[in-house]
């Protein structure tokens, strides 16, 4: 509704469409508010009015916000202490911590595996950077052709797969050169798009009914094999970051075989190199085995669609090594942040152990809040880590996430920005075949149907999925109604947004906690909690109050990025 925001196409179709020529500096995504692939420097956007920062409207939110977020940071810390009557039915899922004294709350398991094993993660990133400026150096020694990267990096990574999966990789090649057979055989047939999804689709399903296959099950004198299991044995769990590769490459190819240019030419910025096909050569096997167990990208992304991947890999991008460090940084800074929230408020323990049933309305709405900041972060540290790694070997992946979860108001905006590489893959390769924005609705409702399938194979994530398609329908209506063009310059429109964002938040906030932290019941209770007590109601009233009042820093935010030349779609 806001008019920052208002321009921007239906669903996620803006994130892919549109984009500008980005800034000359070809670096780094993510490192400044100057993020190339998430934004665009506009010199053609009318003056922006003037910063309200020091208007009594905003000293008053300012004081606001000096009270409130320290009080956001309080509830959740005083809950958190082992006089606290309900940390003896949790205590047992904490671990002996390291900062003050303190335990820390290591109980996610999705964080946990990343978490405990970063020292082999950051000495397997050593090896393969080592390996790969090695490389480098012998290649522009002996002028090897460009061609010979991708032999080079095809077989360090097949040996990285070994390591990670063991006799696994069997499995994993076997079913990646299925589909490219798939691929290769049906080229431009109508038929394609539909044959490869429903060969995709359906090969993750048997990963997950059948837990990865076993080679027992084939054959009793294969069980042997059941035992050579690599450091990271179930590979199925990451597979379906790999499914996602294996789409890119047939969809890429289908399209390059019924969609050729008239004529070639090289890329110029990052939305040709995703859209523009290779000559029919470059869609071989070795380029294809390349780019789907590329180790910096394998386990968790971010995702490059097949075209982006083997452009860069003939023509790398120059990424300053200042670039490499400040990134570095960041995301340091980010694993100190996760550090201190796990020492100091443990609340995923209470929350896999409904600790926080008897709490108050308020202190049921932190410790929600605050899982929903740990799921932000838990998906973040990972993203940014495997990123670095791609970017210190010279492949400019796309930023996963260019916002603070806490920092968005807009359902469409929170969804582009969120796993943006995924966002782009999804408008890529579903949202706009399906139907984009002629048929919002059936394309919203195929998005995150898959979404959701794709992430678990459960019904708590299938009603997040159409949770979200149908939250999204009130701004998208809004949009129609209340359009920028006609109202932008009333004195009352940006409140009324403001007040569509507010909604905007708490439908976004009911929708992730049903599907990524208490489920249904959990987030019936809280809203029971909320409503059904006048208690409740005080607390639910407040905290509209303070998201209004947040909701208009992130509209004038969003204007000072427009004064400095940053125009972002969310």
């Amino acid at each position: 509704m806001h008019k920052v925001t208002a321009s921007n196409e239906s669903l996620l179709r803006s994130g892919a469409e549109g984009q500008e020529k980005p800034p000359r500096h070809r670096g780094i995504v993510a490192l400044t508010v100057e993020t190339p692939t998430s934004s665009k420097t506009r010199s053609d956007l009318p003056p922006r009015p003037a910063p309200r920062w020091n208007t009594p409207e905003f000293i008053f939110y300012l004081i606001v916000f000096i009270i409130v977020v320290p009080l956001l940071i309080k509830v959740p810390v005083d809950l958190s202490q082992p006089t606290h009557p309900n940390y003896v039915q949790y205590h047992r899922r904490l671990s002996p911590g390291w900062i003050g004294g303190r335990e820390v709350d290591n109980s996610d398991r999705q964080y946990r595996s990343f978490r405990d094993n970063i020292p082999a993660l950051t000495l397997l990133s050593i090896g393969h950077l080592t390996t790969s400026k090695i490389y480098s150096a012998v290649s522009h020694a002996f002028s090897l052709p460009q061609s010979s990267r991708i032999a080079f990096s095809a077989v360090v990574s097949l040996l990285v797969l070994a390591g990670l999966h063991g006799s696994s990789i069997l499995k994993i090649l076997l079913i990646i050169s299925i589909n490219y057979w798939a691929t290769k055989r049906l080229r431009a047939s109508p038929f394609a798009p539909a044959a490869i999804w429903t060969l995709n689709v359906a090969v993750i399903f048997l990963n997950e009914i059948y837990d990865g296959y076993k080679f027992a099950s084939i054959h009793s004198s294969l069980a042997f094999l059941d035992s050579v299991r690599g450091a990271y044995p179930r590979w199925n769990v990451t597979f379906n970051i790999t499914m996602l590769r294996l789409i890119s490459f047939s969809m890429d190819y289908y399209w390059a075989c019924t969609k050729r240019p008239s004529a070639a030419h090289e890329p110029r910025n990052e939305k040709d190199r995703v859209v523009l096909p290779h000559a029919m050569e470059d869609y071989s096997f070795l380029n294809y085995l390349a780019y789907t167990i590329y180790p910096p990208l394998y386990i968790a992304g971010p995702i490059m669609t097949f075209n982006n991947f083997v452009w860069q890999m003939r023509h790398p991008v120059r990424v300053p090594f200042r670039d490499v460090i400040l990134y570095l940084v960041r995301f340091l800074v980010c694993v100190m942040t996760m550090e201190l929230i796990l020492h100091y408020m443990w609340v995923v323990a209470m929350k896999d152990t409904d600790s926080w049933r008897g709490l108050s309305p308020a202190e049921i709405s932190m410790v929600g809040f605050w899982n929903l900041i740990v799921v932000w972060l838990k998906l973040l540290i990972p993203w940014r880590f495997f990123r670095l790694w791609a970017l210190a070997d010279g492949m400019d992946a796309p930023e996963n996430m260019v916002r603070c979860m806490a920092n968005n108001y807009s359902a469409l905006g929170f969804w582009r920005s969120w796993h943006r590489s995924y966002n782009l893959w999804i408008v890529r390769y579903l949202y706009i075949p399906v139907g984009g924005s002629t048929r919002p609705i059936l394309s919203t409702l195929a998005v995150f149907t898959f979404v959701a399938l794709w992430h678990d194979l459960s019904l708590k994530l299938l009603t997040w999925g159409w949770l979200i398609s149908l939250f999204v329908i009130p701004e998208m209506a809004a949009r129609q109604l209340l359009p920028p063009s006609k109202y932008a310059q009333e004195p009352w429109y940006r409140h009324v947004c403001a007040i569509g964002g507010v909604f905007n938040i708490l439908m976004m906030m009911a929708a992730n906690l049903v599907g990524f932290v208490v489920g249904v019941s959990g987030t019936r209770h809280l809203a029971d909690q909320l409503f059904g007590s006048w208690q409740g109601l005080q607390f639910l009233g407040f905290a509209c109050v303070c998201l209004f009042i947040a909701v208009q820093v992130m509209f004038e935010y969003r204007e000072e990025e427009m004064r400095r030349g940053i125009y972002r779609r969310y």
